[in-house]
């Protein structure tokens, strides 16, 4: 048997195994741009929505039991949002009492409180506050990443490298995965050319431009998307 054939399954392993990882990473990394930068609604338009249950995600805010801004989802890719919502006394008024009852308690809705991203530690945010029930799945696929790059001998660059672009780079996670330890797209009989790989500070340097380029992204998409779903 040749090496290329004696290889091959374990070529088609591992291909498996990044794709069934960058996949749901993907999904987390575009719905957490897209829940982002929400498109401005009223607070009426929400009303209507929830009683024709077209909302799957509803989250808020609140001051003394009432809601004073509110973002919820029609669909993965349709996100809405109230702002400024008056407090305190009026006709105004939105109780979060109320907010339950417009949602009618549907098990596939639960609103909640919006949480700030803590901004301690080193973990990037997204992957574990993807809105949604799929969120724990994403949460889990970028640990599990995180784990194969530390028992790997990655190809671009070392592990202090890549540490620094899953974290601090925030989208490094998926880089990994597409690349390591040869371009997802590569066959088994394709070798990528030799070079020399990122130290730890090379990474570190990388992972701050890495992480601009991916909040620059993610502002363009939100934006994008708010113009082609309304």
């Amino acid at each position: 048997m040749t090496p290329e054939r004696a290889r091959t399954p374990w070529w088609a392993v591992g291909i498996t195994v990044r794709v069934v990882l960058l996949a749901p990473l993907l999904w987390g990394a575009l719905i957490s741009a897209l829940s982002a930068f929400p498109a401005d609604r009223t607070l009426e338009e929400f009303r209507v929505a929830a009683g024709a249950g077209r909302v799957t995600h509803a989250a808020y805010r609140e001051q003394d039991g009432d809601v004073f801004h509110l973002t919820w989802s029609e669909g993965p890719l349709a996100w809405r949002e109230v702002q400024g919502l008056p407090v305190g006394d009026g006709p105004a008024v939105y109780p979060v009492a109320r907010l339950h009852r417009d949602l009618g308690g549907s098990p596939s809705v639960f609103p909640e409180r919006e949480g700030e991203p803590d901004g301690g530690g080193f973990l990037p945010d997204w992957p574990f506050d993807v809105p949604g029930r799929a969120g724990g799945w994403i949460g889990a696929a970028w640990v599990a990443a995180f784990l194969v790059m530390l028992g790997s001998t990655p190809r671009l660059g070392n592990r202090w490298a890549w540490f620094w672009l899953f974290t601090v780079g925030q989208v490094g996670a998926l880089l990994f995965l597409a690349l390591e330890p040869r371009p997802i797209w590569f066959g088994p009989d394709r070798e990528p050319a030799p070079r020399k790989r990122w130290d730890g500070g090379t990474g570190c340097l990388f992972s701050i431009g890495l992480a601009l380029a991916a909040v620059a992204a993610s502002v363009a998409l939100g934006r994008l998307a708010g113009l082609v779903l309304g």
